[in-house]
């Protein structure tokens, strides 16, 4: 039985992406090809890893570009219109001559509140900042980074205790049904986007140096924040007693429990619940304390 609904050219490339263009999938759209970026090294021996999306991508048959330049594909992009664009996590800049191409648009699922934490990393935004709240908007992508209007958003709230690497889970999840729920109206035009309202942040690019830190820098509470935030990358690091370790897990204290216990800016405790010794091997904070760094 052949499908009515509209062909989607898909933009994404990491796991977040995966769950929106899986949504698509499940839902019955057919994807005329997956835009993503091209396959990098990764890991300790560098071997040349496929990015995310296209491992799905390939699994359904769907066809993967991966250009360095998004004009290399301007003409096949044209070609195969009539089609939406859906973006997801692509990781790249659009320019505003292939976005002309669609009609109306690209689409972008963003893992914020916008105008809130604009940019590469909103999701660890808001963990690190301790926010209430989060959530997921569909908008309508421009050439200016998240700037663009919103057709939907939803409001996620937090615990304080997520972690990085479940709140993107979580998230992608949540904008993929937002996305799947107002797809329809979008494209048949009942749905129009209105410009973004409130305070505009922005969120940074995270780097492999953002991992290190002294914790005299840090209050605790907010250096357990870190820790959740950047879990996945870049991580947290800490240098004890000459020993540099990888925090895995940890809680802030005002008094110093009976575990690996780091004092803060703040005259509070950072304790240690688990880390990634020098060794590699995984261990509690305690352990630690009483192999590596026994007074």
């Amino acid at each position: 039985m052949t499908s009515t609904l509209p062909p989607i050219l898909f933009f994404g490339t990491d796991s977040f992406s995966v769950s929106a263009l899986r949504h698509l999938i499940e839902a019955g759209y057919p994807i005329a090809a997956v835009i993503t970026k091209p396959d990098s090294k990764a890991g300790r021996g560098q071997r040349l890893t496929p990015p995310a999306v296209k491992i799905l991508a390939e699994s359904q048959n769907i066809p993967v570009w991966q250009p360095t330049n998004l004009s290399a594909v301007a003409g096949d992009i044209a070609a195969l219109q009539p089609v939406a664009g859906v973006l997801s996590s692509y990781g790249r800049i659009i320019p505003q001559s292939i976005i002309e191409l669609f009609t109306p648009g690209i689409i972008n699922v963003h893992p914020s509140l916008l105008p809130a934490y604009r940019g590469p990393s909103p999701i660890e935004s808001a963990i690190l900042h301790g926010d209430e709240e989060t959530g997921v908007s569909v908008m309508q992508l421009t050439a200016e980074m998240d700037a663009g209007p919103i057709y939907a958003q939803r409001t996620y709230p937090l615990t304080h205790n997520e972690t990085q690497p479940e709140l993107y889970e979580k998230l992608a999840d949540f904008g993929s049904s937002l996305l799947i729920q107002e797809l329809p109206r979008i494209l048949d035009g009942s749905l129009l986007p209105k410009d973004q309202v409130g305070e505009v942040s922005y969120s940074s690019l995270l780097q492999k140096s953002d991992a290190l830190v002294d914790a005299t820098d840090w209050s605790a509470a907010d250096l357990a924040r870190k820790v959740r935030a950047h879990l996945q990358f870049p991580k947290t690091k800490l240098s004890i007693h000459n020993n540099l370790i990888t925090v895995v897990a940890a809680h802030a204290s005002d008094v110093r429990e009976d575990e690996l216990a780091v004092e803060c800016r703040d005259n509070h405790w950072l304790i240690i619940d688990e880390l990634v010794a020098p060794n590699g091997r995984r261990m509690s904070g305690k352990d630690f304390r009483n192999g590596y760094a026994a007074d």
